[in-house]
């Protein structure tokens, strides 16, 4: 009797965790998938080689959205990173070009 009982609660742990990952795995997907929603035309805020910063404030208000994590993520509008998720924190352009060259960016 006791070996079934104990037979009874593996099951049903394994079963939970079966559920868990189950879990899991649906919502990294998910999360996965609205990323790509949130970073459309994401290589275009990914910027490489000399980045020019006034160049990217399309509007000229003298702010850009950055990255906190990925620091050459920069767009003139709200959004997330296409590299981490996190998303964009809005900069001032001498915020933004000091951040940059104090992680090795080059910067127009």
């Amino acid at each position: 009797m006791k070996s079934l009982k104990i037979l009874l609660i593996m099951c049903t742990l394994t079963a939970m965790s079966n559920i868990v990952i189950y879990a899991q795995t649906h919502i990294h997907e998910h999360t996965k998938m609205e990323m790509k929603k949130d970073t459309a035309k994401a290589d275009d805020i990914v910027r490489k080689d000399i980045i020019d910063l006034k160049a990217i404030d399309k509007n000229k208000d003298g702010k850009v959205f950055q990255d906190q994590m990925d620091w050459n993520v920069i767009s003139d509008k709200p959004g997330r990173c296409p590299l981490c998720g996190m998303e964009l924190k809005e900069v001032t352009l001498k915020v933004a070009g000091t951040t940059l060259k104090k992680h090795g960016f080059k910067v127009k």
